[in-house]
């Protein structure tokens, strides 16, 4: 195989960044004006600059303005304004976009009865929101019971999250969604399959169950099948699916109960792909576990790893986010760094795999000419 850029490469034409989001196969940034710019995969126009071309440079996100936050999904993309408004585009087939259809788009359009948002999140397929009240609310897929609202009926406008107050962070795995409450225990709901709920039985679940064992939490984060909190002492705990790694124990074990990430304190932060985990220390440091087939785990290596190396080369880092099989994070300098799969220029580097199978980046790349104050995508900090 033949990689096209092994080398760093200026992502041209932006300049301050203020926000990432990395999608499964495409990434959102948000400038410091309050508009948008994105990169990668674009078959359903998740890109929103409306077209579906693929695109290894930024454009434009057309039509949005005074953007305050941006998460990213499967196909979908979704930005939060500074009114309290949200905005959707991208792949629509289950309703995701939350405007009253499904059909597709390749421009943003505004999700239907929704205003005082402070915070948004994607999963796969569903989309959720964090009101100012602390109440929580979703749409989209719903054939686990992601939705939360006691069915398994799809959604393609919000839906209330049964039960739920005092709500202060929200995560959506690609099937599942995890949310902290103000007391520092975790709920969660949707898809168990692989014990991603910790409720004692592989069930899904239509409506939140608290998450036993657990407190003092000050983040969560999930992903396709696991789901990581981290407690107010610095520790990092993880559930679920195990079978690459992605918990951090040491081993490769799927887990129903909480275990300790390995070898890890004074961390700060959590971010979840779909089956790697990415952690920051208080130093500005990074590490990262699970599967690593696209050199996503940033160590130089193609070995997945079960306990968390550190990722050479980034530290000063602020903030960072994980996509499907790419990451992404922010130096204190300013700088964009970003590594694993490009396969649809999503590292925006200029650069493809030639060949279209197995296609990685073991090396770290920056994304030069980025700068930025943080991300939010699938990241809790």
């Amino acid at each position: 195989m033949e990689y096209n850029s092994r080398t760093p490469m200026k992502v041209s034409g932006l300049n301050v960044i203020t926000a990432v989001a990395a999608g499964d196969y495409h990434t959102v940034a948000l400038k410091s004006d309050g508009t948008l710019t994105a990169w990668g995969y674009n078959g359903y126009g998740q890109l929103g600059d409306g077209s579906v071309s693929q695109r290894i440079t930024p454009v434009e996100v057309i039509g949005l303005r005074g953007v305050a936050a941006v998460a990213a999904g499967y196909g979908h993309s979704v930005a939060l304004k500074k009114d309290g408004t949200v905005w959707t585009w991208g792949y629509n087939g289950i309703g995701q976009l939350g405007d009253g259809s499904t059909s597709q788009r390749t421009s943003p359009v505004q999700v239907i009865g929704l205003d005082g948002i402070t915070a948004i999140t994607a999963g796969d397929y569903h989309t959720v929101a964090l009101k100012y009240d602390g109440t929580v609310w979703a749409w989209g897929d719903n054939d686990f019971g992601q939705l939360g609202d006691g069915s398994t009926i799809r959604r393609i406008a919000p839906s209330q999250v049964s039960g739920m107050t005092g709500i202060t962070a929200i995560a959506a795995g690609d099937y599942h969604t995890v949310v902290l409450k103000n007391d520092g225990t975790v709920w969660a709901w949707g898809d168990n399959g692989i014990g991603q709920l910790l409720v004692g039985s592989k069930s899904q679940k239509t409506t939140p169950t608290q998450i036993p064992g657990l407190s003092g939490i000050i983040a969560v984060a999930a992903g396709y099948g696991h789901t990581v909190a981290l407690k107010n002492d610095g520790t990092l705990w993880s559930w679920g699916d195990n079978g690459i790694g992605q918990l951090g124990d040491g081993t490769f074990i799927n887990r129903t109960t909480p275990v300790q990430v390995v070898g890890l304190n004074n961390m700060i932060a959590v971010t979840v792909g779909d089956y790697h985990t990415v952690a920051m220390r208080s130093d500005g440091t990074l590490w990262s576990w699970g599967y690593n087939g696209f050199g996503q785990l940033g160590d130089g290596r193609t070995t997945n790893r079960p306990a968390p190396v550190q990722v050479p080369g980034v530290s000063g880092v602020t903030t960072f986010s994980a996509g499907n099989y790419h990451t992404v994070a922010l130096k204190n300098d300013g700088t964009v760094w970003c590594w694993g799969y490009n396969g649809v220029g999503q590292l925006g580097n200029r650069a493809v795999w030639q060949d279209t199978e197995e296609q990685l980046n073991p090396a770290v790349l920056q994304c030069a000419d980025l700068t930025a104050s943080h991300f939010d995508n699938h990241m809790a900090a």
